[in-house]
């Protein structure tokens, strides 16, 4: 997947969010994003940073519940308290999993951390500026 709207490493990636409450309640074989509301959206793959970060407009979107708060730090050296929402579930290149977000109550587009990035096997490639699995067929796990 190709960046689009690329700066310094960062780039940006489309990937669905949905709240997992709704997931798990769909019979086995039913297609997800047929019976599910979800919201497709741009994301800033970021490796520097841990989270997920969602704009506050989709956690309301998709009726996710507030799980608690953390302490974020901007790039400025502010530091603000946000609100998290548990039970997201994130689909991105084929691959999904269920994550926690911090809700940024002014942001437009979304932010993927490395924890994301790690859950999905997903490496990052700067110089083209775009995500691949680490291995095509599946998520590989390292045990020592």
């Amino acid at each position: 997947m190709t960046g689009q709207g690329t700066t310094a490493g960062r780039f940006s990636v489309d990937f669905v969010v949905a709240n997992n409450r709704d997931v798990v309640v769909l019979p086995a074989g039913v297609p997800l994003l047929e019976n599910v509301k979800h919201v497709t959206l741009s994301g800033v793959v970021d490796s520097g940073a841990a989270r997920l970060v969602l704009p506050q407009r989709v956690v309301e979107q998709l009726q996710l519940q507030i799980d608690g708060e953390t302490t974020v730090r901007y790039a400025d050296q502010r530091r603000e308290r946000r609100a998290m929402a548990g039970n997201v579930w994130l689909q991105l290149l084929g691959r999904h999993g269920v994550f926690s977000a911090v809700i940024e109550p002014d942001r437009n587009d979304a932010l993927i951390g490395a924890i994301v990035l790690e859950e999905l096997d997903l490496l990052v490639d700067c110089t083209t500026q775009s995500l691949h699995p680490r291995e095509l067929d599946s998520i590989l796990t390292e045990i020592e």
